[in-house]
């Protein structure tokens, strides 16, 4: 273990935890930076440890430093994993979705409160041995947490709705007309690639979760007719609204930290027991990562 390391445990720990995704990789001003072997593998990238928003974070950036890890190569029980290790009871998590809605515009921040998992393939419990747990999922993003982000969204003066049902897709590619049209037909109002199954892994490990969602695209367009380019969901007009508005996700998630009572209990969506197991499993040697 590093200095660096050695320095982050002997320091507060911190009991928040920010999940940096596309377009956002870094957050603190001065981090110390903590590799945590885990059960699962590497994380996507050290955490960094430091103040923000006035007290103790955790920051992980979900797709690497460098945007090399693709949503469906994401190691997120490695993540989820190193964030509770450390001591994180509470994570909000930054996203950048797409509009299924034509109410919901570019530039508008949501905070999700339902989700409809159409990932495959990925490993999504911590619980796939002898020892069986079934989470209660039917609100898979905690309300306090959620509250949190509406306060400080609102505060700011920020356009956004305050509930809304992500459709959490595989990726790396988008989705076609038929596919949008299909999700919206499944109630979906915003398609995402990475909410699941951070969520779930979260609860299991009795964190709360929440999701700062940020609009930067209208999917594959709203119209089921040919939809004029600009309206199409492409990366490089992704990557170019959330570089416009990275101070503005920045400050919300720095209010939503600040306003989190300091006396915040995730809810115990499966046996806190059981989760105990999990984060008492032995991490691999940090060589071997």
């Amino acid at each position: 273990m590093s200095d660096q390391s050695l320095a982050a445990e002997s320091a507060e720990p911190p009991r928040i935890g920010v999940i940096g995704g596309s377009g956002l990789y870094e957050l603190l001003d001065e981090p110390v930076t903590m590799t945590v072997p885990t059960p699962y593998g590497p994380t996507s990238a050290p955490l960094a440890v430091g103040r923000f928003g006035g007290v103790a974070i955790a920051f992980l950036a979900r797709h690497g430093m460098s945007h090399g890890i693709p949503p469906h190569r994401v190691n997120y029980r490695a993540n989820m994993w190193a964030l509770a290790h450390t001591g994180v009871r509470a994570i909000f998590a930054s996203s950048a979705v797409g509009s299924l809605d034509p109410a919901l515009a570019p530039d508008t921040f949501v905070v999700p409160d339902q989700l409809i998992d159409r990932t495959s393939g990925r490993a999504d419990t911590y619980f796939d041995g002898d020892d069986v747990q079934h989470l209660a999922f039917a609100d898979p993003f905690c309300p306090e947490l959620r509250s949190a982000l509406t306060t400080a969204l609102d505060a700011r003066g920020e356009p956004f709705a305050a509930t809304g049902t992500t459709a959490v897709i595989a990726g790396p590619r988008f989705s076609t007309r038929a596919e949008s049209r299909m999700l919206r037909t499944l109630g979906a109002d915003i398609v995402n690639m990475t909410q699941y199954p951070e969520a779930a892994l979260a609860a299991e490990l009795g964190v709360g979760y929440a999701s700062l969602s940020f609009v930067t695209d209208s999917d594959a367009g709203t119209a089921d007719a040919a939809t004029p380019a600009e309206q199409a969901v492409t990366a490089d007009a992704v990557f170019a609204r959330l570089t416009a508005a990275h101070d503005r996700i920045v400050a919300v998630l720095e209010a939503a930290v600040a306003g989190l009572t300091a006396d915040y209990q995730p809810r115990s969506l499966v046996s806190p027991d059981a989760s105990a197991r999990v984060l008492a499993a032995a991490p691999k040697h940090a060589e071997a990562l």
